[in-house]
C-alpha cells in the first residue's frame, strides 16, 4: 500500500500530525516528546522526498522547540505547521500567524481567563494564542460540565468548538484546518500519505482522499490508533497502526527504501 510513494520521492509529499502519531498522549500536553530519534528521522526523509511537514494544533513554536535540529547546521528540511495551519515556520525560523487569525487573539485571551477562573479544579486551560484548549484527561467526571461551559462561550464570543482527545478547543472561524494545508501542500505533487489520530485529522485524511479523485494523486492515509482513537478516523484511513511506534516505523520504512 506504501509502494506508491517510493515511484518517485522527489515528487511524494509526507505530512503527519504530532500529538498521538509522533509523540504518545500524556496528562500534561506541555511534557509531550516526540518518540527518540524522530526529529532526525524527519530530517533524513526531507532529504529524499519533495516535502516532509509536520502538521499540528500546537503553536509552531512548540514544534520547533521539539522537533528542532541543534545539532545539524542551517535550519530544519522539515515543514512546521502550528495550530491547524494558522502559524507556520518560516525558512529562516520566524513564526508567521495568519492575517485572518490575528484579530482574534484578544478573544481567545479573554475566553482562556474565564475558563480558567470558572472551569473545576484539574481542568487544564490551554492558551495557545490564536486557540485555546480545555482539557479534563486528569478529571473526567467533569466533562460534562467543561462541554456546557465551553458550548456557552462559542455561543457568544463567536469562536468554534471542536472536540478532542478529552478535550475541547475553541478556534477562530476561518476557514483554515489540516485540511486546508494538505490541500495547499500537496498540489501538483505524484503521490502523497497523511498519518494522524484524531478528530482534528479528518480534514486531512478527506483532503488526501480529494486530491486522489480529482487528478489521480497517488494517495494513503494512515491511522495512528490507540484505545481513545475514534473510528471515523480508522474509517477515514487505508492503513492502520498501533500508535506513534507504528507510525515511526512507517516513517522508518519509507526512509530505508527512498535511500537505497
Amino acid at each position: 500500500m506504501l509502494a506508491p510513494l517510493l515511484v518517485d520521492p522527489s515528487a511524494t509529499v509526507l505530512i503527519t500530525d504530532f500529538d498521538g502519531t509522533l509523540s504518545p498522549i500524556v496528562g500534561d500536553p506541555a511534557s509531550a516528546r516526540a518518540l527518540d530519534g524522530v526529529p532526525d528521522l524527519l530530517d533524513r526523509l526531507a532529504q529524499h522526498f519533495a516535502t516532509v511537514a509536520v502538521v499540528s494544533g500546537r503553536p509552531a513554536a512548540f514544534l520547533v522547540e521539539r522537533l528542532g535540529h541543534p545539532a545539524l547546521p542551517g535550519p530544519s528540511r522539515v515543514h512546521l505547521v502550528g495550530l491547524y495551519g494558522m502559524e507556520e515556520v518560516a525558512p529562516d525560523g520566524a513564526v508567521h500567524l495568519a492575517a485572518a487569525a490575528a484579530p482574534w487573539l484578544p478573544v481567545v485571551a479573554a475566553v482562556a481567563a474565564r475558563l480558567r477562573a470558572a472551569t473545576p479544579s484539574g481542568v487544564l486551560i490551554e492558551l495557545k494564542g490564536a486557540t485555546v484548549t480545555v482539557h479534563w484527561r486528569q478529571v473526567p467526571m467533569a466533562e460534562d460540565r467543561v462541554v456546557g461551559m465551553v458550548a456557552q462561550e462559542a455561543a457568544t464570543c463567536g469562536l468554534t468548538p471542536h472536540p478532542g482527545r478529552a478535550s475541547i478547543e475553541l478556534r477562530p472561524p476561518i476557514g483554515v484546518d489540516k485540511g486546508t494545508v494538505v490541500r495547499d501542500l500537496t498540489e501538483g505533487c505524484r503521490a502523497a500519505c497523511f498519518l494522524g489520530d484524531d478528530l482534528g485529522d479528518l480534514p486531512a485524511f478527506a483532503a488526501l482522499a480529494r486530491r486522489a479523485a480529482e487528478d489521480g494523486t497517488a494517495t494513503v492515509g494512515v491511522a495512528v490508533r490507540d484505545a481513545e482513537t475514534a473510528i471515523e478516523v480508522v474509517d477515514a484511513a487505508d492503513l492502520e497502526v498501533d500508535g506513534p511506534e507504528g507510525a515511526r516505523t512507517v516513517l522508518e520504512w519509507l526512509e530505508r527504501r527512498a535511500g537505497s
